[in-house]
């Protein structure tokens, strides 16, 4: 589970700084098809990895799916990516994660991949998340088969983040990448009666138990650009939260070390 990324950079002491170029909620679709292209061409000549956050399509249907996979197939930059509800939606998924993975997208479903930049190992551990709350009102793993099921569905994904941070341990920089919110501060401006849909803080246990050095969502359109868990940074980079196509973070990585720097949307 590992790519290899050339770069001519040469790292001043044993740091580097990697580029990560993110993107939540693309909603991709053939009349979208122009912009999505062009905005893919021109982060590749800015960032080092693209890191997208799940609703990749509009509905779910394969051929949307197909205008991302035109974006990304000639791209000389590894593309990590998540699926969403959105993605889901027409029961296609495997058919867009095939899409996908034909133009050389890694698709991550409750799983990891590392990918060494410029001598720096980057892990990306990728997970949909799924809903239940927040302190305060949060969906309980008591009653109906269809609530346990839910439930449980949630607990599977945050099993699969730390099972995927553990084997992550030794890479020098560590991110995950979820659709579903992992905290409550990074969907601030939705509809408190819909917090409940939008993730859930089981999420953010492992993130907290195990470690990472950036966290990335979207899902939350009306949300919030950052939060924490602890001292780990969280970014809500849905394109209608970050106000473009693409948020560039700067990581500077080097083994134990880590730094994030952002600016967040004015």
């Amino acid at each position: 589970m590992c790519c290899a990324v050339s770069d001519s950079r040469s790292c001043a002491t044993s740091f580097c700084v990697i580029r990560i170029a993110a993107a939540g909620d693309v909603h991709a679709s053939e009349a979208t098809r122009e912009r999505v292209l062009g905005a893919f061409e021109r982060v590749a000549e800015e960032a080092d990895v693209i890191l997208l956050a799940g609703d990749l399509t509009t509905t779910g249907e394969p051929e949307q799916a197909v205008v991302l996979a035109d974006a990304c197939r000639d791209l000389d930059i590894p593309v990590f990516s998540v699926l969403g509800n959105h993605d889901y939606h027409a029961g296609r998924e495997r058919d867009i994660r095939a899409v996908l993975e034909e133009a050389g997208v890694h698709v991550l479903d409750r799983s990891f991949r590392t990918c060494t930049i410029a001598g720096v190992e980057l892990g990306v551990v990728g997970a949909k998340g799924f809903v239940g709350g927040f302190p305060g009102s949060v969906l309980p793993d008591f009653g109906e088969r269809v609530l346990r099921e839910v439930y449980a569905e949630t607990t599977a994904e945050a099993d699969a983040i730390a099972k995927g941070l553990q084997e992550i341990v030794h890479c020098d920089l560590r991110v995950v990448l979820l659709h579903y919110a992992p905290i409550e501060a990074t969907i601030v401006g939705e509809p408190e009666g819909i917090h409940v849909m939008l993730g859930s803080d089981r999420l953010a246990t492992p993130i907290a138990e195990y470690g990472a050095d950036l966290v990335l969502h979207g899902h939350a359109h009306a949300g919030t650009f950052d939060g924490c868990i602890g001292k780990i940074p969280v970014y809500n980079v849905a394109v209608h939260v970050t106000g473009r196509d693409f948020w560039i973070f700067d990581l500077e990585g080097a083994k134990g070390r880590s730094e994030t720097r952002v600016e967040g949307p004015a």
